[in-house]
């Protein structure tokens, strides 16, 4: 017998945690539940709000939900073993523009049609290998910042990334400038994501100040469609600049390579839950491929649900480089994993 079912749940942070969308206390999530004789599969409607497109209020996006689960209960998924033939559905037609809905049903599907947890055809699935990340450093006080920064690295991290661009200037760059006096670029690779926070005529100048810490790189330095402020920035910052919610709403292939080599950007960082699932982003690593555009992989605050099938996913592709794969422990309370961080690395246990 094949069902069709959805539940909510809310997580608390364990602390209140500083982001450039304001102070996250609270995390809501949604779950796709599968169900097709003996075979189960659980996929993660994942949101950020303010981030997340589709989403526009609670009561909105359960409605969205709603009429997936009422959809997907008239599919065939017996005819979904790859996600090509699912991307063929009525269902995904319907839902190709909303990452978040995407990603769920890919997540829920992988899972229906795993074999002892196995998502993926790969050796992070199998337990076989790691996948290096970078820790998170939290948006709040000089000092909490640091201290931070020191835990991460006397935890095993040897690349940190923090937000900037919404606090005092002169405090975001001292706390640069005393974690490049504790730590120098050998021993601690440092990026930086502003959000789209500097203004284009600023930027410039912004990005030659941050140069002197010897950054990885640095996400999103401007806010979206600009162009042709960022193809300029990104030919001459002496900072990389990596592509976040540049990314986010760009669902055509024409468009994509459209944006892409227009910008020309040193890198692009994707998330399937906001940049179009696991095929969005298998499209978005195919198209930067072909134009030796670097890229790495990044959860965006989903619970051990989500977290478990992109850490899976990015075991499809290098893993050698730092991803961004360390968000499953925020929370008080999480969904039962095999998922383990320990010395800057995660891997399933």
């Amino acid at each position: 017998m094949k069902t069709v079912n959805w539940t909510y749940r809310k997580f608390d942070y364990k602390r209140p945690s500083g982001t450039s969308r304001g102070i996250l206390t609270e995390k809501h999530t949604w779950y796709l539940e599968l169900k097709d004789g003996s075979r189960e599969g659980l996929g993660e409607f994942n949101v950020i709000p303010g981030l997340t497109p589709e989403y526009a209020s609670q009561e909105e996006y359960q409605h969205l939900v709603e009429q997936v689960c009422e959809q997907l209960q008239h599919e065939e998924w017996e005819i979904w073993k790859s996600l090509g033939e699912w991307m063929t559905s009525e269902t995904y037609s319907i839902v190709k523009t909303k990452a978040s809905l995407v990603f769920a049903i890919e997540n829920a599907l992988l899972d229906l049609w795993s074999t002892n947890g196995v998502l993926f055809d790969n050796a992070f699935a199998k337990k076989e290998t790691k996948i290096p990340i970078n820790g998170l450093i939290w948006m709040g006080e000089v000092d909490f910042m640091l201290e931070q920064a020191k835990s991460l690295h006397e935890r095993g991290f040897n690349c940190i990334k923090l937000k900037i661009g919404s606090r005092d200037w002169t405090e975001e760059l001292e706390v640069l400038r005393q974690i490049r006096e504790l730590y120098s670029n050998e021993e601690l690779i440092l990026r930086v994501d502003a959000n789209g926070a500097f203004p284009p005529m600023e930027a410039l100048a912004k990005l030659e100040e941050l140069a002197q810490f010897k950054l990885h790189s640095i996400e999103q330095p401007i806010a979206v469609n600009q162009w042709k402020a960022m193809r300029a920035l990104c030919e001459f910052s002496p900072v990389a600049i990596a592509l976040d919610e540049e990314l986010i709403g760009v669902h055509d292939r024409k468009k994509k390579i459209e944006l892409l080599d227009a910008i020309r950007p040193p890198y692009i960082i994707l998330k399937p839950s906001l940049h179009g699932g696991i095929t969005g982003c298998q499209e978005w690593i195919h198209l930067a491929s072909e134009r030796n555009i670097p890229y790495w992989i990044t959860s965006a605050l989903e619970s051990n649900v989500g977290l478990n099938c992109i850490a899976q996913f990015t075991g499809n592709y290098d893993t050698s480089i730092h991803h961004g794969l360390g968000t499953g422990s925020l929370f008080t309370e999480n969904t039962e994993s095999d998922l383990t961080v320990d010395k800057g690395m995660i891997f399933k246990a």
